[in-house]
């Protein structure tokens, strides 16, 4: 049959009228079940549309790369309402309470399993069932997104007709960790049905590894969030849960007896997940060198990000393919060798990576050694000298080459070698947010830096997550490492080139520094033990710049502080010495910095601080939190169109904590 890659995927359009309108609406671009969805080809087509569900590069920007946007590792040009409270505020429509995606999944099943069952769909069987097992992969992977987005959710495996009372009564909102269970319980079946190669050949679809890993992440991602929000509105049964004020979750009891076990369950689903991946596939091996030259050995770690063809990675699970001369392509070169899209990596994220021989950036006396030392950050030439080989491969610094070859296409937006930090730039073409940027995902071919002509892959799933996830879930569970969890953490070291003793940097890591930045050093408001902070930061700086970084904020309730503690984004050290250099005088030799208009003032900090420029700003005064932003408000419609005469309280769904349930309403 036709290979069906990602890159051929194309969405369906639905019109979503209400929260519950999509359950009952056919897609409108299928023919009728009975006519479309009896053969190998077309129900592969369908499986395809789901595709679109993934985190992948767009045809604009700096693609998953600027994704850690918003948190502590990068700053976009402007910042997110997220931690401005105040800003944000109760939808009067729409928001992450959807089910479309959910409800294509629902429809496929109603109508392919029986077909399936009843042996009616033409084609190879074993490829048919491959593509029923993606669905409830994509299934899982939308509810893990409502899980994250909103907590409490419906859980819905068919569709529905359209009558009110019906769909009222299927907007019951299941208890977030049972939400958890019923995607584990779909990631089992799908690891069931899913073969270990896909039926192309290629790793461009969902194969059973990828099934595993992301059980791994869901379970982790439950079981901390149960354990760092224990005792309070954000877990069932805890104070204030709004669930219990509705019949149908009142007197609500952990399907394994207590939060503490349900706890358990979920870490121990994590830990088994992530050793069957960790144990399979080997992690890709790191020079330690950026390769700026054409003649410099290739560097397969920096590489993998940026190759046009990702199969040949066993670290790689999953990844979406692009062909310009298709009309598929991406501006990640562009923005690669250029100032990263705007968004800027930040001065905590740089600090995170710790020195080769295992010690801290200020456990080390300072230019003491040429090879051993930190070289501090008033240079950034040197930032990385002598540090963690992901910070030296990955940051970039002026003068190196970005580009093996000049940048070409009608409209070459590359930089051959990399420029002074455009820090007072207004687009975000020229702009360095922060002074600090990011070479991930770049292909040194300069043919990729035309506009929207790169055909660099995007990694949907690689392996080093499970190394990652078995580490963290074994040591909360236990509070101990095990011999598996220690030989994980080693082989993550060894192939970032620090000294494998990790114990080392637990030693010599002062919490209290670590907390003045990192906001991985906190949950629940106290400064979190040094081991598992280590365990957080070496999860960090291996993720860097992949997405991940929002979701283990949340999970593990690291903003709490900045209730009362406000937080400022810092980049690169400006004032110290930098400020002086030519990259900031104009023909005459005047300094084109000014301060409060294009740059932070001096008296502020030494450091760059790209939203305390101007009083307007609403980040000027530092980022603060509330609690309820945890979790996303609820629209007013959807509890509108499930109440009984305008009364929002009877509606079976609730507001999630601290969100009022007005329109346009801030949290209480």
């Amino acid at each position: 049959m036709k290979n069906h890659l990602i890159y051929t995927l194309s969405g369906m359009l639905f019109l979503l009228t209400s929260c519950d309108a999509f359950l009952n609406q056919e897609p409108l671009d299928q023919l009728a079940p009975d006519e479309y969805m009896t053969t190998e080809t077309n129900v592969a087509s369908y499986a395809n549309d789901q595709y679109q569900m993934l985190p992948t590069h767009g045809t604009y920007g700096y693609g998953t790369f600027e994704s850690d946007q918003h948190t502590d590792n990068m700053a976009a040009m402007q910042p997110s309402t997220l931690y401005a409270p105040g800003y944000w505020r109760v939808g009067q429509s729409d928001g992450t309470w959807y089910f479309g995606n959910i409800y294509r999944c629902n429809y496929f099943l109603e109508n392919v399993l029986p077909a399936y069952e009843a042996n009616t769909i033409t084609g190879n069987r074993e490829n048919i069932r491959h593509y029923i097992g993606e669905i409830y992969f994509f299934r899982a992977f939308d509810y893990f997104e409502r899980l994250r987005t909103v907590g409490d959710f419906p859980i819905i495996t068919k569709t529905y007709p359209n009558e009110s009372e019906i769909l009222t009564e299927i907007s019951k909102r299941s208890p977030r960790n049972e939400v958890a269970r019923f995607i584990l319980s779909d990631l089992n079946t799908a690891i069931e049905m899913l073969k270990e190669q896909s039926p192309d050949g290629t790793k461009n679809r969902v194969t059973r590894d990828c099934a595993i890993l992301l059980k791994s992440r869901v379970a982790l991602y439950e079981a901390s969030w149960l354990k760092n929000f224990k005792g309070t509105a954000f877990v069932p049964g805890g104070p204030g849960w709004a669930g219990a004020n509705k019949e149908y979750n009142a007197g609500y009891t952990f399907p394994s007896g207590s939060i503490d076990n349900e706890i358990n369950f979920f870490f121990d689903e994590a830990i088994a997940a992530s050793q069957i991946i960790a144990d399979k596939h080997t992690l890709t091996t790191n020079t330690g060198y950026f390769a700026q030259n054409p003649e410099d050995t290739e560097n397969p770690y920096f590489s993998m990000f940026c190759s046009t063809d990702m199969d040949k990675y066993d670290e790689v699970l999953l990844w979406k393919r692009y062909d310009w001369a298709q009309g598929v392509a991406n501006e990640v070169c562009e923005y690669a060798c250029t100032g990263n899209h705007g968004v800027g990596t930040t001065k905590s994220m740089v600090d995170a990576f710790i020195l080769k021989n295992g010690e801290p950036i200020y456990a080390s006396p300072m230019w003491a050694d040429e090879n051993n030392s930190y070289w501090g950050d008033n240079n950034m030439e040197h930032i990385t000298k002598n540090r963690d080989t992901r910070a030296d491969i990955f940051i970039k610094k002026p003068g190196q080459r970005n580009l093996h070859t000049p940048p070409q296409g009608t409209v070459a937006a590359g930089r051959e070698y990399e420029t002074k930090p455009d820090i007072t730039a207004a687009t975000v073409t020229d702009k360095y947010n922060t002074g600090y940027a990011i070479r991930k995902g770049l292909n040194p071919d300069g043919k990729y830096t035309a506009n929207t002509q790169s055909n660099v892959g995007s990694i949907v799933f690689r392996a080093a997550e499970a190394y990652l996830n078995y580490i963290e879930a074994y040591y909360e569970r236990y509070g101990t490492l095990n011999d598996v969890a220690e030989e994980y953490w080693r082989t993550i070291r060894r192939r970032a080139g620090v000294n494998e003793d990790f114990q080392k940097t637990i030693r010599l890591t002062d919490m209290a520094k670590e907390a003045e930045t990192d906001w991985g050093a906190y949950s629940a408001g106290q400064v979190i033990d040094a081991t598992r902070y280590n365990i957080r930061r070496e999860r960090r700086c291996e993720l860097m710049a992949e997405g991940l970084r929002s979701m283990d904020l949340h999970r593990w309730r690291a903003m709490d502080q900045m209730i009362t503690k406000p937080y400022h984004i810092l980049g690169m050290n400006l004032w110290q010495e930098m400020y002086n250099w030519d990259w900031y005088k104009d023909g005459s030799g005047n300094s084109i910095l000014k301060e409060g208009e294009n740059v932070s003032s001096r008296n502020f900090s030494t450091y760059l601080a790209p939203y305390h420029i101007t009083a307007n700003n609403i980040a000027y005064n530092g980022y603060r939190w509330h609690m309820a932003h945890y979790l996303d408000p609820i629209a007013i419609e959807h509890f509108l169109v499930t109440s009984q005469g305008g009364d929002l309280n009877s509606s079976p769904i609730y507001q999630n904590p601290g969100w009022p349930m007005i329109g346009g309403g801030t949290p209480e």
